[in-house]
């Protein structure tokens, strides 16, 4: 062996340029070889950049006061509102969904699936089925905003720690009975609105679509604490998250405590989708799109890369699609719909080209 051959293998490997062709030449970091990882920076930072100009844009375009008028402000302020609680959701949903099916070992499943918003439109449908449309609009203020989330994290640990902790002890029993659940509450609020009048099914429907029009500002000292609380824990749990979803032998093989890790990761994830559906509502397949556009724009499976992507993409997509809505098509209340369709329609793809769920 040659002296310049030694020296050669004493050198410590370089990630290469172009990505590996065989298994052979993979390395253990995020990602398989420099080229990947600039495509990731590069779009990370288009999205983030796309994200502040739609968010700009549903600030300050088509004000109708001009920028020299003291009311140029309050209108501001006012938008502002509305763009906080699509940070918020953003946050809640690319986070929670993500880390929901890192943990499940599943890319189709959310957590909408478990019923929060089944139970969401069921509290709401029976305020207004047993005491009418005056309780239903007098269900406001921070009392009831926390005890909505306090219902649905209270549920979400009862049913996991009966299903994970029992003598079952397996996330797709668990999946099995919150779909179950969710199918049956969302049945019990159906029968209840076929016997509302018009009047009161009218002020029903409006709740029960996902709008930021829903906010409350005299929520956000609650719920923006709270959110960032957990997206701060899920992102520094982002290296256990990585164990987790190579399964739970691997991890238990590795040293984990895949139970305990798991319930606590469920409790954040029930945490951040419980505020984010009782401040805007409902929004089912917005996760999932959210989701699955991050698995393709960031190709590792590092949830300290995955986090951000999924961040702002989410941010991304709830900005652009209410900056089109609202100033081009003149159609704002339409704009969670349009979320929900694509939505839907990524998840019939997805499922249609996979074969199972």
């Amino acid at each position: 062996m040659s002296r310049t051959t030694t020296i050669a293998s004493r050198l410590p490997a370089v990630r290469s340029l172009s990505c590996p062709k065989n298994h052979a030449a993979r390395s253990a970091s995020a990602f398989r070889c420099a080229r990947e990882e600039r495509r990731y920076w590069i779009i990370l930072i288009t999205l983030i950049a796309l994200g502040v100009l739609a968010s700009l844009g549903l600030l300050l375009y088509n004000n109708p006061v001009p920028v020299d008028s003291p009311s140029f402000i309050p209108v501001v302020r006012r938008r502002l509102v509305s763009l906080v609680a699509m940070v918020v959701a953003a946050l809640c949903q690319s986070l929670s969904t993500v880390a929901f099916q890192s943990i499940t070992n599943n890319k189709i499943i959310t957590p909408s699936l478990l019923g929060f918003e089944a139970l969401y439109s069921t509290i709401h449908t029976a305020t207004v089925y047993f005491g009418g449309a005056a309780a239903l609009l007098s269900f406001s203020g921070v009392g009831s905003f926390l005890l909505q989330i306090g219902i649905m994290v209270l549920l979400s640990l009862l049913l996991y720690g009966w299903l994970l902790s029992g003598k079952y002890g397996n996330l797709q029993f668990m999946l099995l009975v919150g779909v179950i659940m969710g199918t049956g509450l969302r049945s019990v609020s159906s029968f209840m609105r076929r016997l509302l009048a018009p009047s009161e099914f009218d002020i029903l429907q409006a709740r029960l679509f996902g709008s930021v029009n829903n906010a409350d500002a005299d929520y956000f000292p609650v719920a923006i604490p709270l959110v960032l609380l957990a997206a701060f824990v899920l992102l520094a749990y982002s290296k256990r998250l990585n164990v987790l979803s190579l399964g739970k032998d691997v991890s238990i093989s590795l040293g984990v405590n895949h139970q305990g890790s798991t319930i606590f990761t469920l409790v954040l994830v029930a945490l951040m989708m419980s505020v984010s559906t009782a401040l805007v509502g409902p929004l089912t397949f917005y996760g999932f799109l959210v989701a699955s556009l991050t698995y393709q724009a960031a190709r590792t499976y590092d949830h300290r890369y995955l986090f951000p992507m999924a961040m702002a993409i989410g941010f991304l997509i709830i900005t652009a699609a209410y900056f089109v809505m609202n100033h081009i098509f003149n159609a704002q209340g339409v704009v969670s719909i349009i979320i929900e369709m694509f939505g839907g329609l990524a998840f019939l793809f997805v499922v249609l080209r996979k074969g199972t769920l």
